[in-house]
């Protein structure tokens, strides 16, 4: 190495510190450890406050709104704030609905004397809150009470409350966003946010529990509800299979047997008679057969169409009695699942109550399309009337009534003593939707 070479470059010493300022220091470490310490301290007792107030809720209040309605008063109490609203997200639509709130602790609920006042910033905070993109799907939303990302409508409400703060936390249990819970403060400072977001955040958490345990439940009782109604139907099924349909097809095999053996021995009214026996038990077997495919999940045989049936009926109708009846058939429109069926026990049972109890000269049934895609079905006589006393009695008029709620149509009874009585049944694709059979609604 060459003899003029530089020396080495020796790393420069740390400054020295006085003791004075290593003892400021470790003070100041020591006082950021406490602080830290302190702040674990204070959001673990947050959270295990919301969990018993949850759970204590849940004992006393088990059913949902009446958790919620403790709920909410005990949030707006413990966090001194104006307003507590929950908001519910229509899984239909992906909205979020306001639901319940409190306001200066008085519960607001659908209903309330006072929910109309809400209806400007309650449906601008819905679009708000349905159109808000936060950067993780459990994110708190913090706003200033006048903030202008706010809708005006909202801005408004705060400004004429005062309020200064407005956080919204979401109910989010992955993988969806159940609803909101939000809350409006006056008090404002840095201090008093933080406590509150870390409040917000810990009952948030709890709500979100509360609602989809509830959920559930529900869901399980529905369910179990839904089974019971599933193996009702099919007992009901089967006791009409071995009941009824077994007795009409064995009277119609004798009827048939009948008329192989002796029907050409017989006199003509006899031998008509017994014709109609037939077809009366026929029709009957039929009508026993549909009863046990609708109360079945699935159907093992195709329905009689409407036009078909009331065809049938009719025909029946003028064999088995002496008044006239009269059809008339437009272009029917297409029929939803389920629906003909409704349609055609409503036109057998008010054609026969016309035969039978209306002491009428004449009988007219008239079906037809509504612009293509309704229905209207009319059955009307020149009998006696129904009196005020019957109009609401009697099973044939309820069965009626039922069939029409269950695919959303409209009944209606048109009488007046000895001015005859007209059936109108008017139905709309629109206006209905019917369960299938599996669904176990009824």
């Amino acid at each position: 190495m060459s003899r003029f070479a530089e020396p080495e470059q020796r790393a420069a010493p740390p400054p020295q510190i006085s003791p004075e300022e290593e003892i400021a220091q470790l003070k100041a470490e020591l006082g950021a450890l406490r602080d830290d310490r302190m702040r674990a301290e204070c959001m673990a007792s947050i959270q295990r406050d919301a969990v018993q107030l949850a759970l204590d809720l849940l004992v006393t209040h088990p059913d949902l709104r009446g958790f919620f309605r403790m709920f909410v008063k005990q949030l707006v109490e413990d966090s001194e704030s104006h307003a507590c609203g929950v908001w519910l997200v229509d899984e239909a639509t992906g909205t979020s609905k306001l639901w319940m709130a409190n306001i200066d602790g008085q519960t607001l609920e659908p209903g309330s004397a006072d929910w109309r006042a809400l209806d400007v910033p309650r449906e601008s905070m819905s679009r708000h809150l349905s159109e808000s993109k936060a950067a993780t799907p459990h994110a708190i939303l913090e706003y200033d009470g006048d903030d202008e990302r706010l809708p005006e409508a909202v801005r408004e409400f705060h400004r004429a409350a005062g309020v200064r703060s407005f956080l919204a936390a979401p109910l989010y249990l992955p993988p969806r966003k159940l609803g909101w819970i939000t809350l409006a403060s006056v008090p404002d400072s840095t201090c008093e946010r933080q406590w509150r977001h870390a409040l917000l955040d810990a009952t948030a958490k709890q709500a979100t529990l509360a609602l989809y345990y509830s959920r559930l439940v529900e869901n399980s009782l529905l369910e179990a509800r839904r089974q019971a109604v599933l193996e009702e139907r099919n007992r009901i099924a089967r006791d009409i299979h071995d009941t009824l349909a077994q007795g009409f097809g064995a009277i119609l095999m004798q009827l048939q047997a009948a008329q192989r053996g002796g029907a050409a021995n017989l006199p003509a009214a006899a031998g008509r008679s017994l014709e109609t026996a037939v077809d009366l038990a026929r029709s009957h077997l039929i009508e026993a057969r549909r009863s046990v495919a609708a109360l079945r999940p699935q159907p093992t045989e195709p329905e009689e169409d409407v036009a078909t049936a009331l065809r049938r009926m009719v025909d029946l109708a003028q064999r088995t009695s002496d008044v006239p009846v009269d059809l008339a058939i437009d272009d029917l429109p297409p029929f939803a699942d389920g629906v003909e069926r409704e349609i055609i026990g409503i036109s057998q049972e008010a054609l026969t109550n016309a035969i039978r109890h209306a002491s009428a000269q004449r009988i007219t049934v008239h079906a037809a399309g509504v612009r293509g895609v309704g229905f209207r079905l009319s059955v009307a006589d020149d009998g006696r009337g129904i009196s005020g006393d019957r109009g609401n009695a009697g099973f044939g008029m309820t069965s009626m009534r039922e069939r029409a709620e269950r695919i959303g149509a409209s009944l209606t009874f048109v009488t007046a003593a000895r001015s005859g009585t007209e059936v109108v049944l008017a139905w709309q694709p629109a206006a209905f939707s019917i369960p299938r059979a599996a669904d176990g609604d009824r």
